[in-house]
């Protein structure tokens, strides 16, 4: 059962800055209220004025500096590109074919990256994604809340710069769409991060053109479930703003002094057992909504890792084998990207490939493919977190929906 680390999905990302809102929020309260017994003198670092929350500049230095390796030149650049672009052709058919998804050509929108380029790419994303943590920031200072300062600055902009140039060190391939209340106009963008799928190819001893392939159909897959069904954009940007919505309330409730805290603490002795740190800090209402989250990316890897399952055993010769030493490799993962994978939410995303793939399997084991793309037939379709734990129960509620309309139909006048 492969799983692609940090794929880089259109989800991936505004999951992550979902959870950097928390937990900025959370830590930009919490250090403001523990300096607030020190004076800061007008026109110190710690004196913010009008300056943004997150230093982007500085996020982009930091991010720079750390994967200045390996850059692409001009020339190999554009011979990639048409490389990767004949291997999206040859996987479109094929995909379109399995999952009966109806959908136009990706390949002209597929680009090779280095590390610096994919960080390029998915700044300006980061800055629009955490926004409402800007505008969160500059209400608190109108009303002379102290607790978001220069310092704050610093360690947010760290925080994030650290985090881009994690993912861009290990990002294989992205499908990025635009989403977040902009409506995608030419649909969405592959990119292939060529440096790092060298690393893996070297490391595991993977055969170049199988395993580029390999990652081609994954991808390829995402664009067919976005682009394809165009209600998944909508519904994310409706998930995500509902959860932007609610962090105002705790930036109130976090520089509201000891009692705020000892909420926020109550918050994580109050968790379930199965929760994320960063459910841990959230209310019972964004635990909801990122709950829902969640489950669009289990449907979102998953479905995509089943496609390939189902398809690349026949395409590629070798596919037993990249998928056996990918499974070999996450399992021999440093302590240190563990921490990081607990501390950001990567976890999660790995959690989710595993999870949202089983799903997909039992439901085609149980019933068939066809019942089991039904997922993409609307929001009210897509399990949620329980049913994707017991798939059973998903199907009862599936034939529930089917004999209810069945009985609205037999009862309309013909």
């Amino acid at each position: 059962m492969p799983r692609i680390p940090s794929s880089g999905g259109p989800t991936d990302r505004r999951l992550l800055a979902a959870g950097a809102i928390a937990g900025l929020a959370v830590g930009a309260a919490v250090s403001g209220r523990l300096r607030q017994t020190r004076p800061v003198a007008p026109g110190t670092l710690s004196d913010a004025g009008d300056q943004g929350f997150i230093d982007w500049d500085a996020v982009r230095s930091l991010a720079v500096r750390m994967n200045q390796q390996e850059p692409l030149l001009a020339d190999e650049r554009e011979r990639l590109d048409v490389y990767y672009r004949s291997l999206v052709d040859q996987c479109f058919p094929i995909v379109q074919a399995y999952t009966g998804i109806q959908l136009s050509g990706t390949s002209e929108r597929t680009f090779t990256f280095d590390r610096v380029d994919w960080v390029g790419a998915n700044i300006e994303a980061f800055k629009h994604l955490l926004q409402p943590i800007e505008d969160m920031v500059a209400r608190q200072r109108a009303k002379g809340n102290t607790s978001f300062s220069g310092v704050n600055r610093r360690i947010a902009s760290a925080e994030v710069g650290l985090l881009l140039g994690y993912l861009a060190r290990r990002v294989l391939g992205q499908y990025d769409l635009a989403l977040l209340g902009r409506e995608p106009v030419e649909g969405g963008k592959l990119y292939y991060v060529e440096p790092n799928i060298r690393q893996i190819e070297a490391t595991l001893g993977l055969p170049r053109n199988d395993f580029r392939m390999w990652l081609a159909l994954h991808e390829t897959t995402h664009a067919f479930e976005f682009e394809g069904n165009p209600w998944v954009p909508r519904y994310f940007n409706g998930l995500l703003n509902r959860y932007l919505g609610t962090v105002e309330h705790d930036a109130r409730l976090l520089t509201s002094g000891i009692t705020g805290l000892r909420t926020l603490v109550g918050r994580t002795r109050s968790r379930d057992a199965n929760s994320s740190w960063v459910e841990a800090v959230m209310t019972q209402e964004q635990r909801d909504i990122f709950g829902q989250l969640q489950a669009l990316m289990c449907m979102v890897e998953g479905y995509s890792n089943h496609v390939m399952n189902a398809v690349g055993r026949d395409l590629l010769p070798t596919y037993d084998t990249i998928s056996r030493r990918f499974e070999q490799r996450k399992s021999r993962r440093s302590p240190a990207d563990e921490l990081f994978g607990r501390i950001t939410g990567l976890k999660l995303k790995m959690e989710q490939y595993r999870l949202g793939e089983e799903f997909i399997d039992a439901v085609v084991a149980a019933r068939s493919h066809d019942v089991a793309r039904r997922v993409w037939d609307g929001p009210e379709f897509l399990p949620t977190m329980g049913e994707i734990r017991n798939p059973s129960a998903w199907l009862t509620r599936i034939d529930q929906m089917d004999g209810k309309a069945a009985v609205l139909t037999a009862g309309s006048p013909g």
